[in-house]
């Protein structure tokens, strides 16, 4: 059995009537979605119920500590310990787990046996970590899981539940199947978090016999993270508070106890509901949000998340492809529309980032999970084509956080700075929204928000710690490039990779700037734009790290890799060298001409596989050659060769990557899924075109994947892709028109695809000079 059959096909959905847009359209989406895609492998994505942007993500945690627990689940394993309620989506840290709830049958287990904790295949193999799995986990078979948009289900076989879950934004709705038993009953754990997060506080109370409510602050990747629930379930219990103290497995902290132990009776196939609403604010946020679903009608909430999932999937329609393509097509358009996430409760209040409770405007909710060194690549841009008006809350979103803590966020997490990654990305996804007519923001506060983001200022988040301040948001090496002009290597970790971020982040801004008629603004930062010459070493035609004096770091390897702590960030200079999106002209002079550009590009892709270093980064993965595909450097390269006059290469390399990175099975994703990017670049690729360059607004066309592409614009307008002669072979363009114009160039333009039309594109199978003017 195919595994979209194993995991999808088990259950039956009916057909529903979805509108997008003008279009009312006849057709489950949903059906081509499988969730467990990445669930394996290192995609870190999880199965759990979710409506599009939604709140609330409930799922089954498998696994707790380690890089393969970042979401909770793991397609490896076969214990689950509980259904949590928010979970991340594909990326390279962990946090989040919160408020999990475990269904139990018989004598409730809370210590961990010594049996259990000796045979616990999840220990870690170092450091002695403790174990993954919880006293009172359950097996389960994955043929017994079902996962599908806004769904998921599961048999405990430990205790014989069949466990059931989907969502509204802001509350999960769990469906519980006991069998007969006077011994049933749930555990909620509320000291439960994913990666070991430090419990600040834990307050848990028992509002009647029928409620429960808590709350939590954390202290782990968001360095402050409060969650207050408030969950009702639909069976009366009575309940114990557990309350005790652990050691922590380092011998040196006390960590707080917290569960509640909840005993009820139970008949054979009785089911027993819980709605669980979570805020980041107080219990009573929580408990307003629980309006959302006024009754316990668990097949309404799951054909309504349903419905609102094929809203979003209907955006685009493809033709032709097989099942496998058009499950990963979808799937990844799936993934696209889970980050960020709502952040506001239903009366409008969220936590900001100085911590102080603000009411955001009916129209623009505050957000959370802003991923942005990933996102800016592809996410983003995307929705700039399918959802312009919620890329337009994003950057709303990102623009009130610059007002209340002071500086655009880098990766911000449930309300706190937390300086992960490198660049200030922010940039442009504000600014490539606005290159393409979004006037739906204050460009105004965004232009003074975009240069705060990269001026040396430790002063400006007014809420976060020390180590941020100083060290995480970079402020020497923001001084040392408006200052020396260049990053040293002997100054600052990742010089290389910050420098020539920094010089495409600013480069951007002279784009705003240049649009709301700041000359001056302009100038002085399109000059920093082009300090990406200063990193390019002729002599080994490399981007390279640069000491304080002006010499070259020595000794130089093009495929060393020491994670982080080298000149360059999750990546060698093999896949830094090219990120000069925004003067690919200005690239292709360094090495030499267009003759040797080409060559060195071509000898990316052939070159040796081969990582060299005591901490080469995991990161680099999914290698063609040098190009590694499983990380976001890479990801505007193969598009390269458009620009050089050679676009059969371009047209071959998508086509390779379509086919060899990304599959319809748990280990179908090459690298993290990094909340929706790895899934946007498919999504983007797979339609025929894709942006090498945000914040200029013009789409790079590579190889359309399906026979024919239908994009729904808003104001009831379409966009087509149509392509004859498609088919595994023919991979190579032979023509393309658009609206009737003879395309001699393989660009189009922003404006042009929001106008609506068609772009007809034949294929042939040898490489030709189309497009090559």
């Amino acid at each position: 059995m195919k595994l979209v059959d194993k995991y999808l096909w088990g259950v039956a959905f009916g057909a529903l009537l979805t509108s997008c847009g003008a279009n009312a359209v006849q057709k489950d989406y949903a059906d081509y979605v499988n969730p467990f895609i990445g669930t394996g492998g290192h995609g870190h994505t999880f199965p759990g119920a979710v409506v599009p942007n939604g709140m609330i993500q409930p799922g089954p945690d498998t696994r707790i500590y380690g890089w393969d627990a970042c979401s909770g689940y793991y397609d490896m394993d076969t214990v689950i310990n509980g259904f949590s309620h928010l979970h991340l989506s594909g990326t390279g840290c962990g946090d989040y787990g919160e408020i999990l709830l475990m269904p139990t049958i018989g004598k409730q287990q809370t210590v961990l046996s010594e049996e259990v904790a000796s045979s616990d295949v999840s220990f870690a193999a170092t450091g002695g970590s403790p174990a993954q799995t919880l006293p009172y986990a359950s097996r389960f078979r994955h043929q017994s899981e079902v996962a599908a948009p806004g769904y998921y289900s599961v048999f405990l076989e430990t205790y014989g539940v069949k466990a059931e879950l989907t969502s509204t934004s802001r509350v999960a709705l769990h469906r519980y199947t006991f069998p007969e038993s006077s011994e049933a009953g749930f555990i909620l754990d509320l000291d439960y978090s994913l990666q070991g997060q430090y419990n600040r506080a834990l307050s848990l109370e028992v509002v009647n016999d029928s409620t429960l409510r808590g709350y939590k602050n954390t202290n782990s990747w968001a360095w402050r993270h409060d969650v207050y629930f408030e969950a009702v379930f639909s069976k009366p219990f009575t309940c114990d508070i557990l309350t005790d103290s652990i050691l922590h497995p380092d011998g040196k902290r006390v960590l707080p106890v917290k569960k509640a132990l909840l005993h009820f009776a139970t008949a054979k196939d009785e089911q027993v509901l819980v709605k669980v609403a979570l805020s980041s604010v107080d219990g009573e946020g929580a408990k307003k949000n629980l309006a959302e679903i006024p009754g316990w009608n668990f097949e309404r909430v799951k054909a309504d998340a349903r419905r609102d999932w094929n809203e979003y999937l209907g955006k685009i329609d493809v033709e032709g492809g097989n099942v496998d393509q058009k499950t990963v097509f979808y799937t990844a358009l799936y993934h696209t529309g889970i980050s960020p996430s709502l952040f506001t409760d239903i009366d409008g209040r969220y936590r900001g980032l100085d911590r102080e409770i603000h009411t955001a405007e009916s129209d623009k909710p505050m957000y959370t999970i802003f991923s942005l060194w990933d996102t800016f690549r592809a996410l983003h841009p995307l929705l700039t084509i399918i959802e312009p008006e919620q890329n337009t809350r994003f950057i709303n979103a990102l623009l009130k956080q610059y007002q209340d803590g002071g500086i655009l966020p880098m990766w911000e997490l449930a309300g706190n700075y937390t300086g992960t990654m490198i660049g200030y990305h922010a940039v442009p996804v504000i600014v490539d929204a606005y290159m393409k007519g979004d006037r739906g923001f204050d460009a105004r506060l965004a232009l003074e928000a975009c240069l705060r983001s990269a001026e040396y200022d430790t002063l400006a988040p007014i809420a976060t710690t020390d180590y941020l301040k100083h060290a995480a948001l970079m402020p020497i090496s923001k001084y040392y490039k408006n200052t020396l002009g260049y990053v040293p290597c002997d100054k600052e970790n990742e010089s290389v990779a910050k420098g020539l971020e920094y010089a495409y982040n600013d480069w951007c801004i002279s784009q705003l700037a240049e649009a709301l008629g700041d000359t001056a603004t302009q100038h002085r930062y399109a000059e920093f734009g082009r300090s990406y010459r200063h990193y390019f070493d002729s002599g080994v035609r490399f981007m390279r790290g640069k000491d304080l004096e002006g010499k070259w770091r020595t000794p130089f390897n093009p495929r060393s890799s020491n994670h982080r702590e080298d000149d360059y960030c999750e990546g060698t200079a093999w896949q830094w060298t090219w990120f000069v999106p925004q003067d690919v002209e200005g690239l292709v002079k360094l090495m030499g001409g267009r003759e040797g550009f080409i060559a060195k590009l071509d000898s990316l892709f052939t070159a040796d596989s081969t990582l060299e270093g005591d901490q080469t980064s995991a990161d680099i993965s999914g290698l063609i050659g040098q190009y590694a595909h499983g990380n976001e450097p890479s990801h505007h390269i193969l598009h390269l060769y458009n620009k050089v006059g050679q676009p059969w290469k371009t047209q071959a390399l998508v086509d390779s990557v379509l086919h060899s990175q990304y599959f319809n099975n748990p280990n179908g994703l090459s690298g993290n899924e990094d909340c929706g990017q790895m899934s946007a670049w498919y999504v983007l690729n797979a339609m025929g075109f894709y942006q090498l360059c945000p914040g200029n607004p013009e789409y790079s066309i590579g190889r359309p994947l399906f026979d024919a592409i239908t994009i729904r614009l808003p104001q009831g307008k379409e966009f087509k892709i149509v392509v004859q002669n498609n088919s595994a072979e023919n991979k190579y363009i032979e023509s393309a028109v658009l609206n009737r114009t003879v395309l001699s160039k393989p660009y189009f333009t922003h404006q042009q695809l929001m106008e609506g039309g068609t772009l007809q594109v034949v294929m042939t199978n040898q490489p030709t000079k189309w497009g090559a003017e």
